[in-house]
Formats: structure tokens, sequence, C-alpha cells
């Protein structure tokens, strides 16, 4: 069972093919916004370099975010697509999620934080469970000091992982028990996005292109200016 993972919900384009859990290769390219230019590109030559014929896929995995909003869109979009022209299923899963999944084996509390600009951070956390980690609570966006003050009220020993822990890093650094993974970390993983994805669809837990959106969690910047007084 060979798939497709695709995640652009950060300034960086993420793309692999998988099989039946292991990851035949990747590309990773960080290019700020130049997510249409960079995606379609990157799927085309890991296909040709891995002697992949896009009609003998199985399935399309994509990450749904939150992210942002127009990389995001576009890394959706394609795998709707490609899903819908290829009449594949699709396994969609939150980009926080991927950022965090390659820490469960931790025994401290993971929280994954991806910059949503502005000032602002998209977060969850997580707590290592037996195979892989359990959210506990819901995706959120706000100031990254919230999310300090909330670390420094439970107390938890905790591993910040994403690239909003780099970016914010100053609002983290007064608290003792908090670690803050490096550059290694910052991207949503698409190693993570093919071993779930292959879970998934073992599981028969897929859907179909239509029903695969992406999870925003607030207006996009064009948005919030056109609306503001």
């Amino acid at each position: 069972m060979t798939l497709l993972a695709i995640d652009t919900a950060t300034s960086q384009v993420s793309v692999a093919f998988g099989r039946n859990g292991r990851v035949l290769g990747e590309v990773r390219i960080d290019g700020g916004r130049r997510h249409a230019e960079q995606l379609a590109p990157a799927i085309a030559y890991l296909a040709t370099e891995l002697g992949i014929e896009l009609s003998a896929l199985a399935a399309v995995a994509v990450g749904t975010g939150p992210g942002l909003y127009t990389g995001l869109r576009v890394g959706v979009t394609t795998a709707r697509t490609m899903a819908q022209s290829l009449a594949l299923p699709i396994v969609g899963i939150p980009s926080l999620d991927l950022v965090a999944y390659p820490w469960r084996t931790t025994h401290r509390r993971v929280v994954a934080v991806l910059d949503a600009r502005r000032r602002e951070v998209f977060s969850a956390q997580y707590w290592p469970v037996p195979g892989g980690l359990q959210r506990d609570g819901e995706y959120t966006v706000g100031p990254p000091s919230a999310i300090a003050a909330d670390l420094l009220a439970r107390g938890d020993d905790v591993l910040l992982v994403g690239d909003g822990a780099l970016v914010y890093a100053d609002s983290f650094s007064g608290l003792d028990r908090v670690e803050i993974v490096g550059p290694s970390a910052a991207a949503p993983s698409a190693t993570a996005l093919v071993e779930l994805a292959c879970a998934r669809l073992e599981r028969e837990e897929f859907t179909t292109p239509d029903r695969v959106v992406p999870l925003y969690l607030r207006q996009s910047d064009a948005q919030i200016a056109w609306t503001a007084p």
C-alpha cells in the first residue's frame, strides 16, 4: 500500500511517499510562502526519483492544520484534487499532531506550538500513552504568554516543539521545567504523517476528498484586515 503524504501548514513544504508505514522518500523545502509554486514540482520530483507512478497510489494523506492560511489551503486543495482525480481515499490529520508525534516516547507533557503570526501561536497539548500520544484539550490559537501561564500553573515537565516555540522562546524562558526542542522539531513531520495515515488506513478510518477541510482556527490576515474598523 503506497501513499502520498503532504503537509504545508508552516513555511515548509513537506512531501513524502510511504509504503506500509515506512517512508520511501521525503522532500522538505523551506521557501517562505511559495507553496503553490513548490508543491507540485516536489511531488513530481520525488515520484520520479522513487519510480512511483501516481496511478499506483492507494491513498493520499494530508496535514489539515492549523497553520498559515494560504500555504495550508494549497496543501489541502492539492491533496483533495489528487484523491478525487485518482479515485483514492484520503486521510486528514491535524498538523499539530504531526509536530508532537515524534516525541511520543517521552515521559513529559508534549506541547506543540506553531507560529500563527500576529504575535499568536496555534497549540495543542499531549500526554504520552502506550503506542502514541493522547491530546489533552482542544486545538487553540492565542498569545504565547497564555500558554506560558498555563504551563506555569500546571507545573509539569514539558517538551515544547514546533516553530512557534522557537520564534517566541522569550515567552517561555522563565519556565524551569520546560525544554524547547531545537529546529529539527520545528515543522510537521511527513514521517509521522505516513505512519499515522497508514495505521488509519488499515483500520479503514479514511474519508472522501470533499470531507477533508482545513483547520484554520481564525480568519486569514486579509479577512482580519477587511473586517477591522
